[in-house]
């Protein structure tokens, strides 16, 4: 059994074989988000030939909130390719988060194509986001009272506003004050940063933004109002010298929004039943299987805002549903929100 430091070094080394990251971030990820506790790795003798982490990310659920875990850096030795090593692994991971009371796991696909592999093991594509560009011209607004500032370090203040603007969103994996700090580090290694609008001693407004290929794009934005907001990216503009901005942001009603990324129900019991408080409206009666967690297999019914489950069939007819069927229909229908800042 490979342990402590070795681990690290082994994975650090699988990791630089299979993915395209600069030695500089590489190093950011194992020193500031990497850690043994978080790893889940498949070894053949004293080599490590797959690994991924499972980062913990709390998600705002309605007005609860739930435990998720983010698959990260998942990747399998080039020899060991198409042998069910990341099936297995991915299997190990969701044991330990079942066990570790995370009720939902989200990732990221690094490539098109395995959109359709993690289908395969019950994720969804349900994070959905909104491209617009922001131009500057086309906003007069103007407030001398209101001043733009440029963060590159952790200030406390700056996370907690951050922070209580995210958890205005019913739907959306949260940063944690660590993960902040990780994004800031990520930000300085891209050449971007955060931007805050100050008035007095209140921030009215954030934006992170870093450079993405030709252009400049603001991943997440918050602000009090939509003047605020406006303000802000004009003077972000007015900063970088660009005529306008990529502007990231929840997928609206009307809008043609992009996939970002996609989750699986680990917990069904547990999703269900905060699905059922939030909606007590809803009644359903599921035939749900789960090819991977023998523990969601069984029926569930939906009534009054409450969740029942059952090993046996109750009368009546049922929606049979698989894990990913599942995590679609309710998640979907809640339009979840994942920060590309996760990535």
């Amino acid at each position: 059994m490979i342990k402590g430091e070795t681990m690290r070094e082994k994975v650090k080394n699988l990791w630089k074989l299979c993915f395209n990251d600069s030695d500089e971030f590489t190093d950011m990820y194992f020193r500031l988000r990497y850690s043994n506790d978080v790893n889940i790795a498949i070894q053949s003798g004293e080599e490590v030939i797959a690994a991924l982490q499972m980062l913990p990310y709390p998600m705002t659920f309605g007005k609860n909130e739930i435990k998720t875990g983010y698959v990260s850096g998942a990747c399998t030795h080039p020899d060991y390719r198409n042998r069910g090593a990341m099936r297995e692994l991915l299997s190990q991971a969701f044991t330990r988060m079942l066990h570790n009371d995370m009720a939902v796991s989200t990732l990221i696909p690094a490539e098109p194509w395995l959109f359709g592999y993690y289908a395969g093991m019950g994720y969804a594509p349900v994070f959905r986001y909104s491209s617009t560009i922001f131009t500057a011209s086309e906003v007069t607004t103007a407030n001398e009272a209101v001043v733009l500032n440029k963060i590159n370090d952790y200030q406390e203040e700056v996370y907690r506003y951050l922070d209580r603007k995210l958890r205005e969103r019913p739907y959306c994996i949260q940063h944690t004050e660590t993960d902040f700090r990780v994004i800031l580090a990520d930000l300085q290694l891209g050449k971007g940063c955060v931007y805050i609008l100050k008035q007095g001693d209140k921030i009215p407004a954030l934006a992170i933004v870093y450079p993405a290929g030709s252009t400049w794009q603001a991943g997440e934005v918050v602000a009090e109002t939509p003047e605020m907001h406006s303000l802000l990216l004009q003077r972000i503009c007015g900063q970088l010298n660009i005529p306008s901005i990529r502007v990231i942001a929840p997928a609206a009603a009307g809008q043609n929004p992009q996939v970002l990324g996609m989750a699986r129900i680990i917990n069904a019991k547990t999703v269900l039943q905060q699905y059922a408080a939030e909606h007590p409206e809803q009644e359903m009666s599921i035939a749900l299987t789960d090819p991977q967690i023998s523990a969601n297999n069984g029926y569930y019914y939906l009534n009054n805002g409450k969740c029942m489950n059952s090993a046996k069939r109750l009368p009546g007819s049922h929606l049979a549903l698989t894990i990913g069927e599942l995590t679609e229909k309710i998640l979907s229908s809640l339009h979840p929100y994942m920060s590309l800042m996760l990535n």
